[in-house]
């Protein structure tokens, strides 16, 4: 991703000039990275980029320790003790892979996870974390809306949608009130399908098919993330328009997406990383949020669902075309 791609995510509170703290030059920083991905890894690409552009270098003044556990943040309960009997100066966790250290309590983690860390138990509040723990969150109630609107916007003849969402995940309620109330303000009829975990989601997935909607929407979150080619292609099989969050969903057929860009959040998350390396303690650093957003849209797929979208201003707005 070339640099001017990369989107401005935080404000004030992720600004602090690189002079205010100096480094220990003779010491080499520890850094655990725990995540429920795999490699290759876009946003631990994403963050090594971010250190590198705040003068980390790996192997001279920092070293990445890397934990992997596909799908299964329980896999990940051994790392915690290494990070809690290790000369671990910051942990930094990926997604779900956050669960797995609540009981550190003794080392700064950053987070980056598409739910509501308050409900999580991770922080206090947003604006004052008050623990060992902050980083940032995915999780937007007003562009929940924005993704019904610009549906509606492209599909003016969009009556009923359908919504397909993995109840287990924090915050989902919250989201889901944010898409109820889009909704009802452009007459647009949801249908609910909720699933509360992998084993039940291609149950949903036969819901949606069976309940012949005008389009699909799909919160973000990690295991819609992980199963999107599989979402994508019931909505192609069932010519459906659909909406996600992440362009990740796009780049494996999704139609079109909105929300921050992934990638982009983990090289700003390098700016805490070194604000506490530098000796900030975590509890004083806001959760950050999304500001800016990308609109990503597919047009092999809307070529596949038979829709011309030449008419419509959705390919003059949009941040990325996938051709």
């Amino acid at each position: 991703m070339k640099r001017r791609d990369f989107i401005t995510l935080v404000g004030a509170a992720m600004a602090w000039p690189v002079a205010a703290l100096a480094h220990d030059p003779t010491r080499v920083y520890r850094i655990f990275w725990v995540s429920t991905g795999s490699q290759p890894d876009p946003f631990l690409d994403g963050f090594r980029e971010g250190l590198r552009a705040r003068g980390y270098v790996e192997g001279k003044n920092v070293a990445l320790e890397l934990h992997y556990a596909p799908g299964n943040p329980q896999a990940l309960r051994e790392v915690v003790s290494n990070v809690r009997r290790g000369n671990v100066d910051l942990a930094v966790s990926s997604g779900p892979a956050t669960r797995a250290l609540t009981e550190v309590t003794d080392v700064p983690v950053l987070f980056a996870l598409s739910g509501d860390p308050v409900a999580l138990g991770l922080v206090k509040s947003l604006g004052e974390p008050g623990g060992n723990f902050t980083g940032s969150t995915f999780l937007s109630l007003d562009v929940a809306g924005k993704r019904v609107e610009l549906l509606k916007e492209i599909f003016p003849t969009l009556r009923t949608l359908a919504v397909l969402s993995n109840s287990l995940h924090p915050g989902e309620q919250s989201e889901w009130r944010a898409t109820q109330d889009a909704a009802r303000q452009l007459g647009i009829t949801l249908l609910y399908v909720p699933f509360a975990g992998a084993n039940e989601l291609d149950h949903a997935l036969g819901l949606v098919g069976d309940a012949h909607p005008d389009g699909l929407l799909v919160f973000p979150d990690v295991l819609t993330l992980v199963h999107r080619a599989k979402i994508a292609q019931l909505a192609i099989k069932h010519r459906l328009p659909s909406m996600f969050g992440w362009s990740e969903y796009c780049d494996a057929g999704g139609l079109i997406s909105y929300g921050a860009n992934q990638r982009a959040t983990y090289f700003a998350l390098a700016t805490y990383a070194d604000r506490i390396l530098r000796g900030e303690s975590p509890a004083t650093l806001p959760v950050v949020q999304p500001t800016k957003f990308e609109l990503v849209v597919n047009l092999r797929t809307a070529e596949l669902l038979g829709i011309d979208l030449d008419k419509s201003s959705i390919l003059f707005r949009a941040n990325k075309v996938i051709e």
